[in-house]
């Protein structure tokens, strides 16, 4: 896939690659120079998650269950 650099610098990653890398706006990522190569790499930091319900279980579950939704 090719894409174009626009006048900010910004270039959009194709749709197909965005599903594949499991990228969703929003998402963090980090880039790299690799001799003539740039690298992105998807941040994977899992959400924290406080509160009164902390120590319950509840936040892993709701985490669960967001990820089934269709995006």
């Amino acid at each position: 896939m090719t894409g174009r650099i626009g006048a900010k610098g910004q270039v959009v990653i194709p749709k197909a690659l965005r599903d594949r890398a499991h990228l969703h706006p929003g998402d963090e990522v980090d880039f790299e120079l690799r001799d003539e190569e740039i690298v992105l790499i998807a941040r994977r930091v899992p959400a924290r998650l406080g509160g009164r319900f902390r120590n319950t279980g509840m936040a892993a579950r709701l985490l669960e269950d967001r990820a089934r939704e269709p995006r």
